[in-house]
């Protein structure tokens, strides 16, 4: 599926971040990309890989807030609070193949695709991490033949194997698994954080809803008009009201 990321209204996003407050961070996901690609459905949608929604997300949040990121984190080593500067360039990858993955390793031959929201979906009663990355990795294997002979378990595979396969996959994938390079100034330490644009977009709409909502209480209180005039209101013009008000 072609995306075609179109630009939300106001009200629009407002509707989108109040049904999503009780979502998993799939669906969250899933609301946003729905709201900005109306013509796709669900399915299409869910059935993006990872790496393919995620790109997409990035082309939304530079819509919306623009292609510069900041982030606050604290160095493991020494603890010093660092502020994270970066543009939405940096973490940009290329977008994956849509053909299936082969792998041939000690004798055994795998048929893998990428993983996609639908496979996320089916991880919620999953107890624990390890468990999560096992069912993930088994939903995503199409074949495995063993010297000619067909394998039925993926849990029967040697550890070495399975661990090439993600391996090879997260390859293939790249915007999936995003990482950004720090250096604490403080202590010179070096390490590697992962960047999530699913929780990083929802932090940003969170706080654009409280002030978008500020905004619209004190316009209507001082002049009487209904929320979805005031939301249907360009930026500029809803700023410039506002900076009348404040004399």
């Amino acid at each position: 599926m072609t995306s075609v990321i179109t630009r939300i209204s106001a009200e629009r996003l407002l509707q989108v971040w109040e049904r999503g407050q009780l979502l998993a961070p799939v669906e969250k996901a899933l609301a946003l990309l729905a709201a900005a690609n109306p013509e796709a459905t669900r399915e299409e949608l869910a059935m993006q890989t990872i790496g393919r929604r995620d790109a997409d997300l990035l082309v939304l949040r530079e819509q919306l807030f623009g292609s510069q990121l900041s982030s606050l984190t604290d160095c493991p080593a020494c603890g010093e609070r660092l502020e994270l500067n970066f543009n939405v360039a940096d973490i940009r990858a290329t977008s994956p193949s849509a053909a299936p993955l082969s792998l041939c390793e000690s004798g055994y031959e795998l048929e893998l695709r990428l993983p996609n929201s639908l496979d996320l979906l089916c991880l919620t009663d999953c107890s624990t991490v390890a468990e999560m990355r096992s069912r993930l990795f088994e939903q995503c294997v199409l074949r495995v033949m063993h010297e000619g002979e067909s394998v039925a378990r993926v849990s029967e595979m040697p550890d070495d194997v399975v661990k090439l396969a993600i391996e090879r996959m997260g390859q293939a994938d790249p915007q999936a698994d995003v990482e950004v390079e720090l250096n604490c100034p403080e202590c010179r330490h070096v390490w590697q954080t992962c960047f999530d644009i699913v929780s990083y977009l929802w932090t940003e709409l969170n706080a654009w809803a409280g002030q978008m909502l500020r905004e619209v209480h004190l316009l209507a209180s001082s002049y009487g008009w209904r929320e979805s005039e005031i939301l249907q209101m360009s930026a500029p013009r809803r700023r410039s009201y506002l900076e009348i008000l404040a004399g």
